[in-house]
């Protein structure tokens, strides 16, 4: 009799900017066989990941594992939640929001290991105009430019970042009134973002405080700014103190409503949607389990100290390379944009 537990790999072989091939071969030599009996099945059609997940969920599959970035562990993710499947994830995408939240390895080799271990812990997730997402989700700029990069034939960061700096150049905010278990307030603003995690992905920190097993949501409010404070926004963003700007205002709940003028695009992990005037944003409390490493002893989910690193900036001591290198290409980005603005308002007519 076969005690092993059946463990499904769901591949999108065209998701995220590297080939699968090597993962499958590293997979089928290194899956665990004394603890798993594994199948390795490929999409061949959009929404296919969901029908192979929720086939899982009937038949009673212990673990699914998504390998491709946020859109198919979207697609997967949605078909297993409310059961006692549980949601692996080998990332392969170009953000991977609720990978890195959930501390999962961006190399192939150390995620499977995350897999073999099999720490189950139970999240919550969310729904916006009744579409789940399990990382964030939001109306504004960062919605408007998802609608542009999916559209994209190229894929990555560079990518998404090419966009973010054109749009930006020419995109005017909008009015939003949130209606909250405390009353409705209006807004203009840039861009609202409802986290269930805390990222976008590649360490974004849009929701730097929120937690996934909370059963709320964290909702970031980012108004009119001025080109002098893209720096700032830029590097916080990026150093989890986003929420320290003078320009966001945040706010906790477990359901809102978004007002605005007109229908237009949403997005929920990434994905654009054109949707109605007013949305429904909620959170469903431990509905989805997942394989992840245990939390570390020591949190890794505090956001750092700003000041702390304006002053080792000064004395020349950064606090680690991989924030000095951010730091050094966010001041070049900056000052990019500043040269296509100034262009831009040179060319304008007066």
């Amino acid at each position: 009799m076969d005690i092993r537990e059946d463990i499904i790999f769901i591949v999108n072989p065209i998701s995220g900017t590297q080939g699968k091939e090597a993962i499958i071969q590293y997979i089928e030599s290194n899956i665990n066989r004394n603890i798993f009996n594994p199948r390795i099945i490929k999409t061949e059609y959009a929404g296919h990941a969901y029908d192979i997940a929720a086939k899982a969920v009937d038949d009673k599959v212990s673990f699914v594992v998504a390998i491709g970035g946020d859109g198919t562990i979207n697609e997967v993710g949605r078909a297993l939640v409310h059961s006692d499947t549980a949601l692996g994830i080998i990332p392969c995408g170009s953000g991977n929001g609720l990978a890195r939240h959930l501390h999962i390895p961006m190399d192939y080799q150390k995620a499977l290991q995350v897999i073999n271990n099999a720490n189950v812990r139970t999240i919550d997730y969310g729904k916006i105009a009744g579409h789940p997402f399990f990382c964030t989700c939001g109306v504004g700029f960062d919605a408007f430019v998802s609608l542009k990069f999916a559209g994209s034939k190229r894929r990555g960061l560079i990518t998404y970042l090419e966009n973010t700096l054109q749009e930006s150049l020419h995109y005017k905010p909008e009015t939003y009134e949130i209606e909250n278990s405390e009353g409705t307030v209006k807004y203009k603003a840039f861009l609202i973002a409802c986290g269930n995690a805390s990222q976008y992905g590649n360490n974004a920190y849009i929701a730097p405080q929120a937690s996934l097993s909370d059963g709320m949501m964290d909702i970031t409010v980012l108004e009119p700014f001025t080109v002098l404070d893209v720096p700032s926004l830029s590097f916080q963003l990026f150093t989890r103190t986003i929420d320290m700007n003078s320009r966001i205002k945040t706010m906790k709940d477990s359901k809102i409503t978004i007002h605005r003028a007109t229908e237009g695009v949403f997005h929920f992990d990434g994905d654009p949607m054109i949707g109605p005037k007013d949305l429904t944003v909620e959170i469903i409390p431990s509905a989805l389990k997942v394989i992840c490493p245990p939390k570390p002893k020591r949190s890794v989910y505090e956001p750092h100290n700003i000041l702390q690193h304006i002053t080792d900036f000064i004395e020349g001591k950064p606090v680690s390379a991989s924030i000095a290198e951010k730091h050094r290409k966010l001041m070049e980005m900056n000052r990019n944009i500043m040269k296509k603005l100034v262009k831009k308002n040179e060319n304008t007519p007066e």
